[in-house]
This record gives structure tokens, C-alpha cells and sequence, in this order.
């Protein structure tokens, strides 16, 4: 016989109730941090890479260039490439938003902060970066790196997401993947139309100048709560 879904949920354990709650309680604190200030531009990228790296260096100069546009620089809030985004947008008055994540190993925020929050589940962080963001950045990285940007790229893929912008920064990097996803495209399981959105580039200025075609919306016009207008304006742009 078919258990009903009350006696199912009767055999719910306290372990189950306490862990659902923390999930909720650490999503919902990030919602309402996305909810205090504009959507900007969402940069990932590894947090091993010392800031004298040339990938650092270039994140350090995005920030900047973001900042001088008007356009807060959101990351995950940590070291790498992370803060150095973080400092070239804090340096000249910039707002950035740090969304960082407990670790093993701690991962302190970095000094550049204006505003940050400290997640404890990756999913909620992923959340609220994704949820900031009109544009997103993507530097070198590792597995979490991966892990971003595709998830990106699948939710967008199959309408759970605006369509926006994704950048893809460091050539010599990102061209290692043409090969996998060229694959991908002779076997029929991703479309053109999916793989465009990808842009691949050293220019940082076509970052900024995408983030300048969005435009800065409205605190309350968080481009998630109608995402399909969002890729509209977001397609018209390109």
C-alpha cells in the first residue's frame, strides 16, 4: 500500500526538520542581501592565484573599469582573482559585494568589501551570486570555477534563468574547452544558439560596454522576477 504523504512526512527525522531549516535560513539571508542594491556584474574565478598573476591583474583592471561605468562588482567575496576585482573597483570608490563561503580551511573575505555576506551552503551562495548579477565574468579557475559557470550556462540553457551576458576572460585559458564543446555540438546535445552565449575574450572593455547596454536597474526591478524581459534587453544589447 502507497504511503500518504502525512505518514511519509511523520518519518521525517529532526536531523531532517534542523537541515531543511538551515538551508532556508542561509538562502533566505542571502535574498534578502541581493534585495539592497542594484544588480552589477558577477566576477569568478580561482582564489589560489597570487595578485601579481596576469589574470589577477586583468580582474583587478575589470573592477576598475566596472566601478568608473557605475557598475558594482559582486565575487565570492574571498582572495585570487576575487580580490583582485574586489581592489581595482574599491580603489577609486566603487561598490562591491562580497558573498563568501565557509571553508575547511578558512576563507577570510578579502579587505575590499563594501558590503558581504558569509554563506555556509554553496547552493544558497551560488543563489544570491547569480541573482546579482546582469553580466557574468568568468576567470581562470579550478573545479568550483567549473562548476559556476556551467551551471550557469545549463540553467540558461533550459529557461530557469535570464539569458545574460557571459564573459569568458583569459583566451590562452578557455580555448582548452573549444575542443569539448565542439564535441558537444556534433553530437546534438547543446544548440548553437546556446553555445553563442559564451563570449571568449581578452577585452575588457566589451565587458564593461555590455554592462553599460543593460543599463542600471532599479533596486526593485531585480531582473529575475521577469527573466524573460531580462533576456530580451539582454539579447537586444549584443
Amino acid at each position: 500500500m502507497l504511503q500518504t504523504e502525512e505518514e511519509l512526512i511523520e518519518k521525517l527525522t529532526i536531523a531532517d526538520l534542523e537541515r531543511a531549516n538551515a538551508y532556508a535560513k542561509d538562502l533566505s539571508m542571502g535574498l534578502q542581501k541581493v534585495r539592497r542594491f542594484p544588480q552589477g556584474v558577477t566576477i569568478f574565478g580561482s582564489a589560489r592565484l597570487p595578485q601579481d598573476n596576469k589574470y589577477c591583474r586583468m580582474a583587478f583592471e575589470l573592477g576598475r573599469l566596472l566601478a568608473e561605468n557605475g557598475h558594482a562588482v559582486i565575487s565570492g567575496g574571498g582572495p585570487g582573482i576575487m580580490e583582485a576585482a574586489s581592489h581595482g573597483a574599491y580603489e577609486i570608490g566603487g561598490r562591491t559585494i562580497g558573498f563568501n563561503i565557509k571553508l575547511m580551511h578558512e576563507q577570510k573575505p578579502n579587505p575590499y568589501l563594501t558590503d558581504g555576506l558569509t554563506f555556509e551552503y554553496f547552493f544558497a551562495r551560488k543563489v544570491a551570486l547569480a541573482m546579482a548579477a546582469k553580466v557574468f565574468v568568468f576567470f581562470p579557475g579550478s573545479f568550483g570555477t567549473m562548476d559556476e559557470t556551467f551551471e550557469v550556462l545549463c540553467l540558461m540553457k533550459e529557461d530557469k534563468m535570464p539569458v545574460m551576458p557571459v564573459f569568458w576572460i583569459g583566451t590562452d585559458f578557455w580555448k582548452n574547452f573549444e575542443k569539448p564543446i565542439q564535441r558537444m555540438l556534433e553530437l546534438g546535445v547543446v544548440d548553437q544558439s546556446e553555445v553563442d552565449i559564451i563570449r571568449v575574450t581578452d577585452n575588457l572593455q566589451e565587458v564593461v560596454d555590455a554592462a553599460n547596454k543593460i543599463g542600471h536597474p532599479k533596486i526593485s526591478e531585480n531582473f529575475y522576477d521577469g527573466f524573460h524581459q531580462a533576456s530580451a534587453i539582454a539579447q537586444a544589447g549584443n
